[in-house]
């Protein structure tokens, strides 16, 4: 504002020592230090904006990469969470097992007579045929 005050412009200068002042300082006259054409233009800013946003608004929410994306985003985002807490249900699981099988010589038998198919040396197998 300063910067505009350090500058007169012409039409400030000619409100300024208009007839109808009568030498009088603006000081005293009330004077607008805005330029009528610029009154008009700040009281229609606010309506343009308000046109502007009324117009934009439903479109950028409602084309492709608005609302619609923002959907299948958080569609996405509940299915990785719910695959994020499966796979750690899992990696606990794993663990418990692998701690199962440092420290329990029990579960490391039953692993290998389950999954491997073996038997001590004293065991004696009989397989029957499946009908």
């Amino acid at each position: 504002m300063a910067a505009y005050l350090s500058k007169p412009s012409a039409w400030f200068l000619r409100e300024l020592f208009h007839p109808s002042r009568r030498g009088l300082p603006c000081v005293f006259v009330p004077c607008p230090l805005v330029p009528p054409m610029n009154d008009l233009w700040l009281r229609g800013l606010p309506l343009a904006v308000l046109t502007v946003s009324l117009i934009a608004v439903p479109v950028l929410v409602l084309q492709p990469q608005g609302m619609p994306r923002m959907r299948a985003l958080e569609k996405e985002l509940r299915g990785v969470e719910a695959e994020n807490a499966e796979l750690r249900r899992d990696v606990s699981r794993l663990r418990a097992e692998v701690k199962d099988l440092r420290d329990n010589p029990a579960a490391v038998e039953r692993i290998a007579r389950e999954q491997l198919g073996l038997v001590r040396k004293s065991e004696v197998v009989f397989q029957f045929e499946k009908r």
